[in-house]
């Protein structure tokens, strides 16, 4: 999908150097480079995450670099025949921002989640990032939970 000067592309299998750039925009965005650029998955095993049907990569590209993006995953419910899409994550790049790229990326990912059926797209956000928050009020409707982390032994 072509948007003003940059367009939004659904990575697939063989777009791991396009997923790579999208790690360390992620890792930019979140002040976290360790995490998303410091023990990368190998190629075979990203080829496998961006040709699964339940895994979504959006990258945002500007002239051939990417500035933003987001990962989602497709969860099949069991109480019925139907699924859901979770944001993972998404960040555009400092300098890219206020420009309607986020707004663009998860009015992509409606249109995919149309095709393949699934009922709702879900995200979160930390009550110390304004900014998401009004991102996702605008586009979604507001539900108050608790995330709570399990550790696994």
């Amino acid at each position: 999908m072509r948007v003003n000067d940059y367009s939004i592309r659904h990575l697939e299998a063989g777009d791991v150097e396009l997923f790579r750039d999208l790690l360390t925009v992620f890792g930019d965005a979140f002040e976290d480079s360790d995490t998303y650029s410091g023990a990368q998955p190998g190629t075979t095993y990203l080829e496998g995450l961006l040709g699964s049907e339940d895994f979504i990569a959006l990258a945002a590209i500007q002239s051939e670099q990417v500035i933003g993006g987001l990962a989602a995953y497709v969860l099949k419910k069991f109480e019925q025949e139907r699924s859901e899409i979770y944001i993972y994550d998404l960040a555009v790049a400092d300098d890219q921002r206020r420009k309607g790229i986020a707004t663009a990326l998860i009015e992509d990912l409606k249109r995919i989640a149309a095709e393949r059926g699934a009922y709702v797209i879900y995200v979160q956000a930390d009550l110390a990032d304004p900014p998401a928050i009004a991102l996702y009020t605008k586009l979604g409707t507001r539900e108050d939970v608790l995330h709570f982390d399990i550790e696994v032994p």
